[in-house]
């Protein structure tokens, strides 16, 4: 394990995840997030398929161990099939806003299961980083688009429940994830699996429910969605997971997890040159305090 590897890899993680969600957003704007989902994930597995057989001699990880297969593809069916699925369904209900919010848990649930069941120790100043941390980001979360009337809505609470459910499902994921690892299986392999498990398992529901010539139509029609769904799958599934998965395998869960979850932080400058958003005093206050937590966190 090498800690500085590890939360190195999960801070260019979460800059990746702020570039893919931004080229998925504009992609889910012209199609749909439930196209945008299965295309990334087709797509992923056969950049990792192709990339796989280059660096590793073989197409498939034969070599990982059936205990391995099997979380490792537990993963793939947790964060993205079940976890996306909450996700998309709490930016209906309750809007991207209050589901990034209830995202932001995902770092407190992963730190305290991996205590349970990985053993993993933090220390109290480490604790405090990921608190403070976490609190700068839901300081930024809030700050935009306030006023919102989201309340009102009768799938409030539900919508809620849906954002905790994503949470779970990301923090769990990685859980998985770390598991699977065990014994020195490459993060590359590893999220292979993870991710031709939820490719198969995402689009043999597909094809179960005929949606499948509906899918690829509304792709072909749109071609500015084609080249940020590319974009947006080089920077999410191919290379921010597989480097997601490197941080875990070097650093406590619980760090790693709450490094990756910096993305909206990232997201500010993001927001304010493509979309066109503003941002306040209390923004940068919440940035300020999300960075001061990531340095706690190097604090041994």
């Amino acid at each position: 394990m090498n800690p500085q590897v590890g939360a190195l890899a999960a801070i260019v993680t979460a800059i990746f995840w702020s570039a893919t969600s931004t080229f998925f957003t504009l992609a889910g704007r012209e199609v749909g997030s439930v196209i945008v989902n299965r295309a990334r994930l087709l797509l992923a597995s056969s950049f990792l398929l192709a990339t796989h057989w280059i660096v590793m001699g073989e197409p498939l990880p034969l070599s990982a161990l059936p205990e391995q297969w099997f979380w490792l593809a537990l993963s793939g069916l947790i964060g993205f099939v079940l976890g996306d699925a909450f996700l998309f369904q709490a930016f209906v209900w309750i809007g991207p806003r209050l589901s990034m919010l209830m995202m932001s848990l995902a770092p407190i649930i992963a730190a305290v299961v991996s205590w349970f069941i990985l053993g993993e120790r933090l220390a109290v100043i480490q604790i405090g980083g990921i608190a403070l941390a976490i609190s700068g980001v839901v300081v930024v979360m809030l700050d935009r688009r306030a006023g919102a009337t989201t309340v009102e809505n009768k799938d409030y609470f539900r919508g809620l429940l849906f954002g905790l459910g994503a949470a779970s499902g990301q923090a769990l994921g990685l859980i998985a994830s770390k598991l699977g690892l065990a014994g020195g299986l490459s993060p590359l392999s590893g999220n292979t699996i993870r991710v031709l498990t939820a490719t198969s398992i995402l689009w043999l529901v597909t094809l179960v429910m005929r949606q499948g010539k509906s899918t690829f139509d509304a792709l072909l029609a749109q071609k500015q969605a084609r080249f940020a769904i590319l974009g947006g799958t080089v920077f999410g599934p191919f290379l921010g997971v597989w480097l997601s998965l490197v941080a875990i395998q070097n650093s406590p869960v619980g760090i790693a997890s709450t490094l990756m979850g910096l993305s909206p932080i990232f997201l500010v400058p993001i927001g304010r040159i493509v979309f066109n958003e503003s941002f306040t005093w209390r923004t940068l206050a919440g940035t300020l305090a999300a960075i001061g937590g990531v340095a706690l966190l190097f604090v041994t």
